[in-house]
């Protein structure tokens, strides 16, 4: 088994919209995914890309991908923030995931954040524990709030 994990490409957007749709049903939501490949090109790889992302592929297939962006704290200056770690179920326990967090937390360093954030659903207690073998801290205390249009 051949893992390689590299920047993502315009030509990975629907092996990633794959793996957001498979994410979706884990997470008993799919009628939430309201975004579009058509809308990853623009977003992701047109003229003023927002979001990057990170793919694993084994033996040539993308099979998990780690979606980040840049965002800016008052308190803590530049940060990277991790909105979706996805490795396929079929793939999972193989590393795919450990290599994917370990080059978004290179990829932040490179850019000269300040750190690394993210969410995880309270009742993911995989991926709580794969959090923690990272050593990530828990905020307490914050609650998430949303406008949509």
């Amino acid at each position: 088994m051949s893992i390689t994990i590299r920047d993502a490409v315009q030509q990975d957007v629907p092996a990633m919209f794959e793996l957001i749709k498979e994410l979706a049903l884990y997470e008993k939501a799919p009628e939430q995914v309201t975004n579009t490949i058509e809308q990853m090109y623009k977003d992701g790889f047109g003229e003023n890309p927002i979001f990057g992302t990170i793919v694993s592929e084994v033996d040539g297939e993308i099979f998990g991908m780690a979606l980040y962006y840049y965002r800016y704290s008052t308190w803590k200056g530049k940060r990277l923030y991790l909105e979706d770690l996805i490795v396929s179920e079929t793939m999972r326990g193989r590393g795919l995931g450990e290599k994917l967090l370990n080059a978004t937390i290179e990829k932040a360093r490179q850019n000269a954040c300040k750190g690394l954030m993210w969410q995880v659903l309270d009742w993911n207690q995989p991926a709580i524990n794969f959090y923690k073998k990272f050593g990530a801290r828990f905020d307490e205390g914050w609650v998430n709030v949303h406008i949509d249009f």
